[in-house]
Formats: structure tokens, sequence, C-alpha cells
């Protein structure tokens, strides 16, 4: 019997394509270009420390990137207790994704990797039940101004069948170009919203994932995170433009 398997629907435009071929060109000259040890060292700090600052600054954290910087390095600082859990936790899930990617490029991607991504995101802020466990009652999304309710994800029992298709789609040997495959697995995680909060941070981390464990860490200098929070509206709006059009991903990717 065949697997069922999410199927995304989007269309190769000439600004995919083109934005994909951008990708490829960088890709090319970044991975080839020649640099000392100490300075790939500082980028890549650099580019954690963004993506953590960013990553949890998107979702409403308060600390500055100087603070979240402290954070990460042990530092006290004064702020919402909170705001530097999340912190810390971020840097774990960064932290785990760059071991399993330089650990086995051919790891499986499944249930237990996500819901342990989602447990290091929510560890000390949600109780240890909730921590990598599916959400069992039915969520609803909010305008934090104005309250409308702006998505509705699944009801709880079909969480689990659903994250099992997205995950044949993702160990599926299909011709996909990783960037739209992780962008497609970034809207499904977070449309799916199997767990009652951390939902956004891990549908970021596990697209972050496939793109290193396909070969596009582009040497972690980079934070997509980053690129999300400079223009949250974009970002969000992009995700929602999916679920206005039918399904189709071709605005978001």
């Amino acid at each position: 019997m065949q697997k069922a398997m999410y199927a995304p629907k989007f269309t190769i435009t000439n600004k995919i394509l083109k934005n994909i071929g951008i990708i490829e060109a960088s890709k090319e000259v970044i991975d080839h270009a020649p640099l000392l040890p100490f300075y790939e060292k500082e980028f890549r700090k650099n580019a954690i420390t963004r993506s953590v600052h960013h990553g949890t600054h998107i979702e409403g954290n308060e600390l500055d990137i100087d603070q979240a910087e402290k954070v990460m390095m042990g530092e006290e600082i004064a702020g919402r207790d909170r705001d530097i859990q999340e912190v810390i936790n971020y840097r774990n899930v960064m932290d785990r994704i760059g071991e399993s990617t330089v650990s086995n490029s051919q790891l499986t991607i499944d249930e237990k990797f996500i819901k342990e991504l989602h447990e290091l995101t929510v560890e000390k802020i949600l109780s240890p039940e909730k921590c990598g466990a599916y959400r069992t009652t039915q969520v609803v999304v909010k305008n934090s101004l104005t309250g409308e309710v702006t998505f509705r994800p699944p009801l709880p029992i079909a969480v689990p069948i659903q994250v099992v298709d997205m995950l044949n789609f993702i160990n599926s040997s299909n011709d996909t170009h990783p960037v739209l495959r992780s962008g497609a697995v970034h809207y499904e995680l977070a449309r799916i919203h199997p767990f009652v909060d951390g939902n956004g941070r891990v549908s970021r981390a596990l697209s972050t994932y496939i793109l290193f464990k396909e070969g596009y860490d582009i040497r972690k200098f980079f934070s997509l995170e980053e690129y999300f929070d400079k223009d949250s509206l974009c970002y969000y709006t992009a995700l929602q433009s999916v679920g206005l059009n039918d399904g189709d991903l071709t605005i978001w990717l």
C-alpha cells in the first residue's frame, strides 16, 4: 500500500526561477570563497546570534540583540524570565540542528526529531507534559492587535496523520528543489500547528535543517530568521496568502 504523502501545490514562476538562480550562484561563490578559519568561525557565531535573536523577536520577545548575545554567553541581564528562557532554548535548537547536520546528513527526519525540536523550544516555558507532545485541544491564531481570528488549524485528531504525510514528503526522493522543499515544509508545519505553542519557531528550525541537510547551509553564515523578522508583516502576509489562494504556495515561495 502506497504511503499517503503531502503534495504541495505551487507554480514555478519566472520570479521563482530567477531567485533560485541567484541562490545557486551565490552558494557557489560563498562555498568556494577562501577564508581564514578565525573569520569563518566569527561569521558563524554572528549568524547564530542573529538567528536566535530574530527567531524569538519575531514571536514577541522583547530582548534586543545585545541582550540576547549576553544571555547566550551565560551573562545575567535584566529582562522577563520568559524572554531569557526563549533565547536559551532557541540557541539549544540551533545547536541541535548543527550537530545533526554534521553527524549524519542522511538522517531521516521523523516525528521523534520534530518533537525533540519542540521540547527544546519550549523547555521551562510550557508544562513538562506539553513539551514535545502534540496538542489535544483545538486552538486558533488571533491578531494580537484586533483579537480577530486569522487562522484555524486542523482538529487535534488530524495532527498525527498530517505530520506523517508531511514527513513522507520530506523523506521522499522527489525532484523538488531543496529551497522549495524547505519553504513548503515551513508553511505546512505552521499550518498543521501540531503543538499548543512554539509552532513558528519549530517550523523555521525544521525548514532550516532541511536546507542544511541538503547542502544549502551556505557555510552557516546567514540567518533566515533575520530575513523574516526584518519585515515580519510581509512574512506573515505571505504565509496567510496560501490559505487565501486555496492552498497554493506560489506567493509564499
